[in-house]
């Protein structure tokens, strides 16, 4: 399957300065939960935001257009269609991980959406797409997850599938 996966505050906000503006242990280990031992999909600014560190027991694959961009141990492709066929010839389930452009671009092919909501409104300069389309997705599980002494934030996983 084709996954999205992302973090967004109250606002939509998914990122400041090509980083995440929260700090949330829980919520970083849903997603590794999530995406471990399968295959992510980032965008360039994506990676370069993580400091060109690729996720540990994953298959990473880097997307951009710039043809001369190389990445040590990971995967390098150029359009969506290469990520694709990649997919369709793996046993992996893809995981699109950001950023909100590469969101965007995947949304035909996208399954299952899991996406975390921070109750609190941050600072930040990328916010997820207005014009992604929620109406072919349902929402199938919600969970509340409350602050704590390691999370600052409450924040709510939720799962959507596609109808």
């Amino acid at each position: 399957m084709i996954h999205a996966v992302w973090a967004e505050d109250d606002a939509h906000l998914i990122g400041a300065n090509g980083t995440l503006p929260w700090y949330l242990p829980a919520e970083l280990q849903h997603f590794k939960s999530l995406t471990i031992n399968n295959a992510i999909v980032m965008g360039s600014v994506t990676y370069e935001g993580m400091q060109k560190r690729l996720l540990s027991n994953r298959v990473n694959i880097i997307l951009t257009r710039d043809t001369q961009y190389k990445v040590r141990n990971g995967l390098v492709m150029h359009d969506i269609e290469s990520c694709i066929d990649w997919y369709q010839q793996h046993d992996y389930e893809l995981f699109i991980i950001g950023g909100a452009q590469v969101i965007k671009a995947f949304e035909p092919y996208i399954e299952v959406i899991h996406r975390t909501v921070i109750h609190h409104k941050f600072n930040g300069d990328t916010y997820f797409p207005t014009n992604f389309d929620f109406s072919t997705f349902q929402l199938k599980s919600s969970k509340i997850h409350h602050k704590d002494s390691k999370n600052q934030y409450d924040f709510e996983t939720q799962t959507y599938y596609r109808r």
